[in-house]
């Protein structure tokens, strides 16, 4: 159907700080088959934006419940993934990120149900501002 809109984008910015006041961001795949998505943890690629105080060097981890799906530190480190973040981030509209940006990003294929991107300093005691971004990826 061409009149059929579906939401494409989620984010939420927040300040991130430690142990149990880490940034916490929830979304659901629906349907009847897994869906493919670019989650992202934004931090120093903020200060281009002007945002003060920006993480310095986020972590992310995504969650199906209690039970780890993916993490990531750096998005850029390594050069087959690279290669494939940077595509799903032009296949989104987001905007680039640097390559070597401490920035972290997955690319996932997720079955239907509920999901959490958590984020934290990526050595456990940094904190500032960050931002959690979830795309569909056609």
């Amino acid at each position: 159907n061409a009149d059929y809109q579906r939401l494409i984008n989620i984010s939420t910015r927040g300040d991130v700080g430690t142990g149990e006041n880490i940034v916490i961001g929830g979304f659901i795949v629906t349907g009847n088959a897994p869906k493919k998505v670019l989650v992202r943890a934004i931090g120093p690629s903020l200060t281009a934006f002007g945002v003060a105080g920006a993480l310095a060097d986020p972590r992310l981890w995504v969650f199906n419940g209690a039970a780890l799906i993916a993490e990531n530190d750096n998005w850029s480190i390594v050069p087959a993934e690279t290669v494939a973040t940077a595509q799903a981030t032009r296949d989104t509209g987001a905007f680039g990120l640097a390559n070597g940006s401490k920035d972290a990003a997955l690319i996932l294929t997720l079955a239907p149900g509920a999901y959490t991107a958590q984020v934290s300093g990526a050595d456990g005691t940094s904190t500032g501002v960050a931002l959690i971004e979830v795309y569909e990826v056609p």
